[in-house]
């Protein structure tokens, strides 16, 4: 939906509101008019149910405000004397037109100074747990995130099995565009949940987590209920070699729990599955990719020491007496092997150089080879898959990462690098007639760009579907930088207890702080049981 759309039908919700509680309003001292008015209506409510104005915060917030606006229509009941649980149903599932019914139908008096404690433990259990469940998606859209570490792509700076927060504010958090939608889950419902190890099923397991229309146009989603892209002023900007969290721009998953490719399944931009790689890549830099290493503006791009870079290695033992299980463990290589050819050579999908080095070092090992791509062979679902482009994993580029406002010459040879940025993320239609460039019907030689843009790629190079894959990152894509992590298993119940409680950026070996945080933990609530006491006693 347009900006305007989004003001005419917030104006309709306006009138829907007035019309089903102006005489609610008069019967509570105020004045029928104040029911109509946007934004004071909700101030003057507030008074009525006898709630902090500050609610009305959290009903222009979106996903929260679904939460709250049961509240709201629970709480108008109440103060008018409908306390059973048939009238808290009542206002729910009528999606708060039960209102009209206190309106004009029910004979209801205003009860002023009613009690805001709940009459019963289930309506004090039922408070609690809808209040958490806004605060905690407060936190989780604006503030920080959790996100779990999935595959090996940034080992070893992250580790599969890594439980990471990830900040939203760091670079400004975005709004959410998706409006209605369960809070705290991502794209699908989960199909099952395990308790104690047995599986149990969730009603509607599989479906989408969101609203969405059933019919797809080719190229864009289409979502009547879709806010415009919108992000809060964050206090830094992406920084090379930032670990970034974002959504992957060619999303080609039809499910979350089914990661079967299909490049013409399309979904809102806040709904795509996540992702975290290394930001190599920032506006306006020229990029390439030389022999697996990544050169900026001419200059080879400097790793923080936490990193390590990985490549997949070809291994030729010298006798059959070769454990590939065991080595891998003993030389800390990331990924799988796997034999693959009748000769006995092993193929490593991710070693380090100082993995390789001591590899190499092994008795049994009679010749270790990187296993690199040669310059100008043309690497199977590489950006941009054109016939033009001989590009692969290893020898890739050069090519410009736009940037905001920076306008450069469109031409067919370059077309193959930016039409998906013209087109799919910066919602301009773009044709080819002959020698000519049309976008949005007028013949183009130049174009300018509307947004930043970024290159991910992850250290595990050759196992690392990432930029060199599907090009640039939107920064609208972009939702969160990884500063922590909280929790860390190498498989249940191995854990790494010197991960817990790590930062993700800084230089040296992570230093663990969980013993620094039980410590503060435990003196809280010391103090906070001692605070009790003193209170009792007084």
């Amino acid at each position: 939906m347009t900006l305007t759309q989004w003001l005419v039908f917030l104006l309709i919700i306006q009138i829907i509101h007035g019309l089903g509680t102006w005489k609610l309003y008069i019967k509570a001292g105020r004045q029928a008019w104040e029911a109509f008015v946007p934004v004071y209506n909700g101030v003057v409510l507030m008074k009525i149910i006898n709630r902090p104005w500050w609610w009305i915060i959290l009903l222009f917030l979106p996903i929260v405000n679904l939460i709250m606006l049961m509240v709201v229509w629970v709480e108008t009941a109440r103060s008018f004397g409908k306390n059973t649980y048939l009238d808290t149903f009542l206002a729910i599932v009528t999606l708060g037109f039960y209102n009209y019914y206190l309106n004009y139908l029910a004979d209801v008096t205003y009860v002023e100074d009613r009690s805001l404690m709940p009459k019963s433990s289930s309506g004090e259990w039922t408070s609690s747990i809808l209040f958490a469940i806004v605060a905690a998606t407060i936190v989780h859209t604006y503030f920080m995130q959790p996100f779990t570490i999935p595959s090996s792509s940034l080992e070893k700076s992250l580790l599969v099995g890594d439980f990471l927060f990830v900040s939203k504010f760091h670079y400004g958090a975005r709004v959410p565009m998706t409006t209605v939608a369960l809070p705290m889950v991502h794209d699908s419902i989960p199909k099952r949940i395990k308790i104690k190890g047995v599986k149990i099923p969730i009603p509607f397991g599989g479906k989408k987590s969101y609203l969405f229309d059933d019919h797809i146009e080719s190229g864009s989603w289409k979502n009547k209920l879709q806010l415009p892209y919108t992000r809060i002023p964050g206090f830094q900007k992406i920084n090379r070699n930032d670990i970034v969290v974002f959504n992957q721009p060619a999303d080609t998953l039809l499910d979350m729990n089914d990661f079967t490719p299909d490049r013409n399944y399309y979904k809102p931009i806040d709904k795509k599955t996540n992702l975290v790689k290394r930001c190599v890549g920032l506006p306006g830099d020229s990029l390439e990719v030389r022999n697996g290493f990544v050169f900026i503006n001419g200059k080879q791009n400097e790793l923080p020491d936490r990193a390590r870079l990985q490549f997949s290695y070809l291994v030729q033992p010298k006798t059959n007496q070769f454990n590939p299980k065991y080595l891998k463990e003993r030389y800390d290589i990331t990924d799988g092997f796997g034999i693959i050819n009748q000769q006995n050579t092993y193929y490593f999908s991710a070693i380090s150089d100082e993995a390789a080095a001591q590899f190499k070092n092994h008795p049994n090992v009679q010749n270790i080879v990187i296993n690199k791509k040669e310059k100008g062979v043309k690497g199977a679902d590489i950006f941009p898959d054109h016939p033009d482009y001989n590009w692969n994993i290893d020898f890739f580029g050069p090519l410009y990462i736009p940037k905001k406002d920076a306008t450069i010459d469109i031409n067919l040879e370059v077309l193959p690098l930016y039409k998906r940025v013209i087109t799919e993320y910066e919602g301009n239609t773009l044709k080819v007639q002959g020698n000519q460039i049309l976008i949005n019907g007028e013949v183009a030689n130049t174009y300018t760009f509307k947004q930043d843009y970024y290159w991910m790629m992850g250290d595990n190079r050759h196992n690392s579907i990432d930029a060199r894959r599907w090009g640039f990152v939107p920064f609208d894509h972009v939702f969160g930088k990884a500063v922590f992590v909280w929790m860390s298993w190498d498989g249940f119940p191995n854990a790494r207890w010197e991960r817990f409680f790590t930062t993700v950026h800084g230089e040296g070996k992570p230093i663990s702080y969980l013993i620094p945080f039980l410590v503060l933990l435990l003196g809280w609530i010391g103090f906070n049981k001692w605070r009790k006491r003193k209170k009792a006693k007084s």
